[in-house]
């Protein structure tokens, strides 16, 4: 691999912009082979050369690729300036400075990948590309014949455009396997009940449809099927392009394969870099 400006390294692996990453060696975060840089026009060859951020090496010699099975209530961040828990939180593999590839709202769930391939990153979540995502959507109801065709359509909120490239209903996805209860515990918690917050159970989704979308502009399934009239109760990320969440259980992640990554990179029009 050729030398290159540290700011282009950082920024390929997905550490930060280029601009943020010139911030980051002017601050004297950066080093090659133990020597801190703290000038722009330094350069380094990834292949060679050690290159930490902070004392954490940036490239381990090649990118890691891995699926992640998103809960709601974890923020789609490699951090969050409120402290709460991200999706990192969930894959604790170590030294490798990963980052998620786009973004799920904080109330969804669904397919994460997250890397430290920068390049794959664009092609994954820049318009251009049009690499599908799909969805399993819960709604309060189903929506007319004539409602689902306008989702593929186009439906107007806010001054945009926002429209599925496909859009069908569902049957309801399989409830989790009961969890088997420790009696003793669960005497132990309710000594404690009258200081506990009670949360209100959400309601069943009374629907669904598979919704698959090209653009994913902020909070976009919701904005649609409000503009329809419907409600979302539960929103479930399945697939993104040919990368498929399957069985990985909530919570749960697993390395993507090279012929997964292979694919992804085929997905968008791009070729995996050696």
């Amino acid at each position: 691999m050729a030398i290159e400006r540290l700011q282009k390294i950082l920024s390929n692996a997905g550490v930060a912009s280029r601009r943020v990453a010139e911030e980051m060696i002017l601050a004297g975060r950066v080093s090659v082979n133990g020597v801190t840089v703290e000038t722009l026009g330094a350069r380094a060859d990834p292949e060679v050369d050690e290159l930490l951020l902070d004392g954490v090496p940036v490239l381990k010699g090649r990118y890691r690729y891995f699926a992640l099975h998103k809960p709601a209530g974890f923020v789609t961040t490699a951090r969050d300036d409120l402290g709460r828990e991200t999706v990192l939180d969930l894959v604790p593999i170590g030294d490798v400075l990963l980052h998620p590839v786009g973004r799920l709202d904080l109330d969804s769930e669904g397919l994460v990948i997250l890397t430290n391939d920068g390049h794959l990153t664009d092609l994954m979540t820049h318009p251009r590309y049009e690499v599908e995502k799909e969805y399993l959507v819960g709604l309060d109801a189903m929506p007319a014949k004539r409602d689902i065709e306008r989702l593929v359509r186009g439906v107007e909120d806010a001054g945009e455009r926002l429209r599925a490239v496909s859009a069908q209903p569902a049957a309801a996805p399989p409830k989790p396997v009961d969890i088997e209860v420790d009696f003793d515990a669960l005497e132990d918690a309710e000594e404690e009940e009258e200081h506990a917050t009670i949360v209100e159970p959400r309601p069943e989704p009374a629907a669904w449809l598979i919704l698959t979308l090209k653009e994913g502009k902020n909070r976009e399934i919701r904005r649609m099927m409000a503009a329809i009239g419907r409600d979302v109760l539960a929103l479930r990320r399945i697939r993104i392009g040919p990368l498929v969440l399957g069985n990985l259980s909530s919570g749960a992640f697993r390395e993507i394969t090279p012929a997964e990554v292979d694919a992804l990179y085929a997905a968008a029009g791009g070729k995996r870099p050696e």
